[in-house]
């Protein structure tokens, strides 16, 4: 594929002359996911890196992180300039923007809130703005109508217009549309999963343009290059429903109509390379992973935390593993509402759930202890290659020569990576 300066641009007539591309969009606010992603970007000079960030993740109070999206930015231009990576390669883009975190708030309220983050974002950097007010405020129905949905996305694409034209430079890109998975991922065993009916994609798409152009945005409209909708790709806590083509054709077919529109998939996590380049393929070319990435690293720091267990004496058996256990037991807030079932069950869905809601933890101070003391315990010492073939068999065994704790890490990153960086790149 030809990269222009900004891949997102070139999408859809990519998709229109036959050659279609893709791009990875990280979410990830772990430092280990950024840096992998950071390295691949390197290893591959005709690449760009797209890392996105959510409402509930970073927003003006900081969200669950502690980062507002300046710091955001700050911090994985960090890490790029540690890397040696050029921030301009870098695309940053602010995900399910809108009132969500203050949706227990009367909607004037939670929107004021929306329209001051959404100005935070761009004044930070952020280009690439997904406008998601789907979502009922206190008294509204949880789902809201498509015309109340398509003015608020309007209202909102407004104050990223005004601060985007005060703040210079680029003007944002947007993606509208708000039919996706659960975020995180459903908390039960899913059965199946229907598609976004291409109807119900022209209305969305029809219903904002007609708006924005009635509020005097056609401009803005005009940098709208993708929608969101439903694939049929989801994954549980359990489970993961893998990407049916045929079943998602009507949606593909209604990209022939849109031609300066494709398609957002988000929750790909867990897909094969072969469905990713199919959905690259058919119209989805903007592939949006997270805990699939976090869940890889936690394969891996578990799989170290055996290893440490069985070769470094004093180092405890699963010491990390235990750790993490008491402080998810400590503080559920992140887990309680998401797992169900009998206490074993709940257990196994605190470790090794595919919705990985483990993953807000690792930035807690207990667990960056607990992680520390498995790399330290390691650090400097060659892992055999035979325990690498019992504990991390899906990684390369000579990685533990190198007595690198966190190369190993950042492999297991890589290798999910991989797999979306081939199916952008056409398989």
């Amino acid at each position: 594929m030809t990269m222009t300066a900004n891949p997102l641009q070139g999408l859809a007539t990519a998709r229109r002359n036959g050659k279609p591309y893709g791009i990875t969009s990280v979410c990830s606010a772990h430092p280990l996911v950024i840096q992998a992603a950071i390295r691949r970007a390197i290893a591959h000079r005709d690449s760009v890196l797209l890392i996105e960030a959510t409402c509930n993740q970073v927003n003006q109070f900081g969200g669950y992180t502690g980062m507002t999206p300046d710091l955001f930015v700050a911090f994985v231009k960090e890490i790029a300039g540690r890397e040696g990576l050029d921030a301009s390669r870098i695309i940053f883009g602010g995900d399910h923007l809108g009132p969500n975190p203050w949706k227990g708030e009367p909607a004037a309220p939670a929107m004021a809130k929306a329209e001051a983050m959404v100005t935070a974002y761009v004044w930070a950097g952020f280009s690439k703005i997904h406008l998601d007010t789907s979502m009922g405020c206190a008294g509204e129905p949880a789902a809201l109508d498509d015309e109340t949905i398509a003015a608020r996305a309007a209202r909102l694409a407004k104050a990223v217009e005004k601060a985007a034209r005060a703040r210079g430079g680029a003007l944002p890109l947007y993606i509208i549309g708000t039919e996706v998975p659960v975020p995180g991922g459903a908390d039960h065993v899913i059965s199946g999963l229907k598609p976004t009916e291409a109807a119900a994609a022209r209305r969305t798409i029809d219903i904002h343009r007609h708006i924005f152009a009635r509020e005097g945005l056609n401009e803005a409209f005009e940098r709208v290059i993708a929608v969101v909708v439903q694939p049929g790709v989801e994954f549980g806590s359990e489970n993961v429903i893998r990407y049916r083509p045929e079943a998602s054709a009507p949606l593909t077919r209604l990209l022939d109509t849109e031609r300066s529109l494709v398609y957002e998939a988000h929750s790909t996590d867990y897909q094969s390379r072969a469905a990713l380049t199919a959905l690259v393929a058919n119209g989805f070319p903007i592939l949006k992973v997270g805990p699939g990435l976090t869940f890889a690293l936690r394969e891996a720091l578990y799989g170290l935390d055996l290893i440490a267990s069985e070769m470094v004496a004093g180092y405890g058996e699963r010491s990390l593993a235990i750790a993490m256990e008491k402080l998810m037991l400590s503080v559920p807030g992140h887990w309680r509402s998401h797992y169900h079932g009998s206490e074993k069950r709940l257990y196994l869905q605190r470790h090794y759930s595919y919705s990985d809601r483990i993953r807000y933890y690792w930035t807690n101070p207990v667990a960056s202890i607990a992680v520390a003391r498995l790399i330290d315990a390691l650090n400097g010492s060659a892992i055999p290659e035979t325990l690498m073939r019992q504990f991390l068999p899906t990684l390369p065994a000579e990685l533990g020569a190198t007595g690198d704790p966190q190369a190993v890490l950042l492999a297991a990153v890589d290798l999910v990576l991989a797999d979306y960086d081939a199916a952008c790149r056409g398989g």
